[in-house]
């Protein structure tokens, strides 16, 4: 799981449009699969870091919380129903929107698109 989190960095990069449409977005999010915990610091768009957590120090604006299970069907190439979107997810209930969702609806075609960047390299 991890090697899918920190390749979303470098594929981040290869796609101008995504980077170009979250240009404006320089914050922290956390992405907590199960136990493990990764800390993504956008600035202007790109993923400047992946900070490994667990940390009580690391400040972020929004935390999505899932299972691994869960992300894995996310990520195929094409998902079945429910977990095609973060969205359908948390309706399912295989994961939290926990924080400042108002930072994520604002930018939510930018972080939906960098969420399915590994599915991309599954095809």
């Amino acid at each position: 799981m991890r090697e899918e989190v920190l390749q979303m960095q470098s594929r981040l990069e290869e796609q101008a449009q995504i980077t170009r449409r979250g240009r404006m977005v320089s914050e922290t999010v956390l992405l907590k699969i199960d136990a493990d915990e990764h800390y993504l610091v956008f600035e202007k768009g790109r993923i400047a870091d992946v900070l490994p957590g667990p940390s009580k120090k690391i400040p972020y604006r929004f935390a999505i919380v899932t299972d691994g299970d869960a992300l894995e069907k996310f990520w195929e190439p094409r998902p079945e129903p429910g977990f095609h979107d973060l969205f359908g997810l948390v309706k399912i209930g295989r994961a939290q929107i926990l924080g400042d969702i108002l930072t994520l609806v604002k930018n939510l075609r930018f972080f939906k698109d960098v969420l399915a960047l590994p599915r991309k390299s599954r095809t």
